[in-house]
């Protein structure tokens, strides 16, 4: 890209539009030959004998270099650029940046991993991300972009009059844009451990010098284009292995029509596993584990105080008669760890049980692929309570999704950045258009991944086991393990652990494809959360630094103060967030949800209301604010595992469940909140003012005179 600094070509109107973009098109299928090229030459290096660290750190080094190098590049200190990049992005680059935007380390890592674990379950995902978009086309991003603000609390401040409603957006779009962009980093942190064999703490910090290039030096703009090269790296990353898996499987490099007989085929399979003797004797085992802790749960402190005696006379027994030192170290060391008090041993038991008690199940706790929803309509009352809570589990994590796509504040300011209201709903088209390619493989990637295991995988000798599965167990024993649970040497389904994270990046390893392949699919993956954490970190920034210090305590500072103060508040957010992504809070999928969730709650029914119905006012839209966020956070906060121990939740979760709602759709809860409280309390309290209500009437019909409304 050496002489081009994405500067809109000199001159005025149409030809100059059509000189920048036939400008971008040259260098962006210049960038997409120059990157197949690259892959092709590591793939000859790795022939020639380039060790697999080797191309790891390549990817690595050289994808983040890149990025950083577009952000350099990019750089400007123009209040406009900036924020909005100019407002000349064109349609079609527009909706690669959002679609690169958007599809996040959940989508590109965690969405066909949960397709794999969950089967059916996992398309309320797709069908809740795909239908979000509607929601924007239809409902937002042409009116938000005629309403001409840089941010969402922007509009917020602009249309309910005042600071205190742009305050409350502030809070809600650094919650949402935080726990977002926390999932990000955790998954660049995974990717980067893979690539380069760092520890994952390092890996975070070492990506984190490439996002913050981008959006540092240029803001909006710089993260646009890189955003558009990164979403070229993910979907080429993405369809090679998954067209690989459909012709070696099949010989149809077309894995989206072969996804219904694939499909049989693995319903075929689980019916085999679930009546095969060597499953149901590791399923026995797990049973015989889970009623043992249940025992010791009974009476914790008895339990603990035998183990402890037990552990102790083994060590003394294992010294007095000079047995052999490995066998003394052994058991000293399990004598160490031992639950140190009851407390303790009663929380290892418990999670332990729980853990044995997933793995005790038919097909290692999955639900059959293709079945609906779990439980029985026809069956007893207790099958009949799990189908109802399955289904309506399903309807409203598609809800929240799909409003929670129309919300997210780092995805509506993009459609801030083009040149026109035409080209913003032509962008949001490019958008699903972009999106629809990825989402429209995850179901096949998925049924493809789970025919390969269980064909080649399951009953495989364990000293013959391919290598991939031990570099992942020694990237993170959580995401992937086996162990011979029955001692026959042979692996089962039952006995291999797997997390949904790895699903994805392990594809290629999976389908025996060159290690420079996985090293590309890394890539891809970084792609998506570099691009994401980009967008999210940028938001926050903007947030604080437009919103807060310019519009509401310093109006008169100047542009560059302010995009100064930007910049330094983007390092500190971004330092924030990998902090706590260090600490590996909780499973990318929820903590994207919950993201989704409080944004939908926080944000959807303001802004639908905001331009919908002229009557909607400050205290409406304030207080329905807080209110839908409120009781989305409070019952994640009771009811999700990791979020009850940060607020030392104790009571029993039963308790605060609500119609069987699991947390990561606790936004259904939120959303019909915010619309009544802002309805009934805009009904109760003055109407907005005059040339207020004109300005909605004006930006949903233009041509409306509106002096008699």
């Amino acid at each position: 890209m050496a002489g081009f600094s994405f500067e809109h070509v000199e001159g005025t109107g149409k030809a100059a539009n059509a000189a920048f973009r036939a400008q971008l098109n040259k260098v962006y299928i210049w960038y997409t030959g120059g990157f197949l090229f690259f892959v092709i030459a590591l793939a000859i290096a790795e022939q020639m004998g380039l060790s697999r660290g080797a191309i790891g750190i390549v990817f690595l080094l050289a994808t983040v270099a890149l990025y950083a190098g577009i952000g350099i590049m990019s750089r400007t200190n123009d209040a406009s650029e900036y924020y909005v990049a100019g407002r000349r992005v064109p349609a079609i680059y527009n909706g690669m940046a959002t679609g690169a935007d958007w599809m996040s380390a959940a989508s590109f890592i965690a969405m066909a991993g949960t397709l794999y674990l969950t089967g059916y379950g996992g398309l309320a995902f797709i069908m809740g991300w795909t239908g979000g978009y509607c929601l924007v086309a239809l409902f937002l991003a042409p009116y938000l972009r005629k309403f001409g603000q840089f941010t969402i609390p922007d509009f917020l401040g602009a249309r309910y009059e005042g600071n205190l409603p742009r305050f409350v957006g502030i809070l809600i779009a650094i919650l949402v844009s935080f726990v977002y962009v926390v999932a990000q980093i955790y998954g660049v942190g995974l990717i980067t451990t893979r690539l380069s064999g760092l520890a994952f703490e390092i890996g975070i910090f070492v990506c984190l010098g490439g996002i913050l290039v981008c959006s540092f030096l240029g803001g909006m703009r710089a993260v646009t284009w890189t955003q558009v090269a990164q979403y070229l790296i993910l979907i080429i990353a993405y369809m090679i292995p998954v067209v690989w898996l459909s012709v070696k499987q099949t010989g149809v490099p077309i894995p989206q029509a072969i996804y219904g007989s694939q499909l049989q085929k693995i319903t075929e399979l689980e019916k085999k596993l679930i009546d095969d003797p060597k499953e149901k004797e590791v399923i026995a085992i797990f049973k015989a584990q889970s009623d043992g802790l249940a025992a010791k749960l009974k009476d914790v402190p008895a339990a603990l105080a035998a183990d402890k005696a037990a552990a102790l006379k083994k060590v003394e027994d294992l010294k007095a008669a000079n047995g052999p030192l490995a066998e003394v170290q052994a058991a000293e060391k399990a004598q160490a760890a031992l639950p140190k008090d009851d407390a303790a041993a009663k929380d290892a038991w418990t999670k332990a049980k729980t853990a044995a008690d997933a793995r005790a199940r038919p097909l290692n706790g999955m639900p059959r692929h293709a079945t609906p929803f779990a439980g029985n309509p026809e069956g007893d009352a207790a099958a009949q309570k799990t189908f109802n809570d399955s289904r309506r589990n399903f309807l409203a994590l598609v809800f929240c999704l799909m409003v929670g796509t129309a919300a997210l504040p780092h995805i509506l300011m993009r459609y801030y950045t083009t040149p026109s209201v035409k080209e913003a709903r032509s962008s949001v088209t490019w958008s699903l258009f972009f999106i629809f390619l990825l989402y429209f493989t995850a179901p096949a990637l998925a049924v493809l991944v789970k025919y390969e295991i269980f064909t080649t995988l399951i009953g495989t000798p364990f000293d013959k086991l391919p290598e991939w599965i031990a570099a992942w167990n020694k990237v993170d024993p959580t995401l992937l393990s086996v162990s011979d649970i029955n001692k026959d040497g042979l692996l089962q389904l039952s006995e291999m652990r797997i997390g949904g994270d790895i699903i994805v990046l392990a594809t290629p390893a999976i389908g025996g494809l060159p290690y420079v392949i996985s090293g590309m699919v890394a890539a891809g993956g970084l792609a998506a959360a570099l691009s994401t954490a980009d967008g999210l970190l940028l938001t926050i920034a903007n947030a604080l630094s437009h919103d807060l210090y310019y519009k509401m305590i310093d109006p008169n500072a100047p542009t560059a103060r302010r995009v100064m103060i930007s910049k330094v508040l983007l390092l500190v957010v971004a330092l924030s967030a990998a902090f706590v992504a260090a600490q590996k809070p909780a499973d990318i999928l929820f903590l994207v949800s919950a993201a989704f969730s409080l944004a939908a709650a926080g944000f959807f029914p303001a802004l639908v209301l905001g331009i919908f119905w002229k009557r909607a006012n400050k205290w409406g839209a304030t207080l329905g604010m807080l209110a839908g966020v409120s009781i989305t956070f409070y019952y994640m906060a009771m009811t999700q595992v990791w979020m009850r121990g940060i607020f030392g939740v104790t009571s029993p979760v039963a308790d605060h469940i609500w119609f069987g709602i699991l947390p990561i759709s606790a936004g259904v809860f939120g959303v019909p909140l915010g619309f009544a409280v802002i309805i009934i309390v805009s009904l109760l309290t003055p109407a907005p003012k005059p040339e207020v209500q004109e300005m909605v009437e004006h930006v949903r019909y233009p041509n409306l005179n509106t002096s008699r409304a």
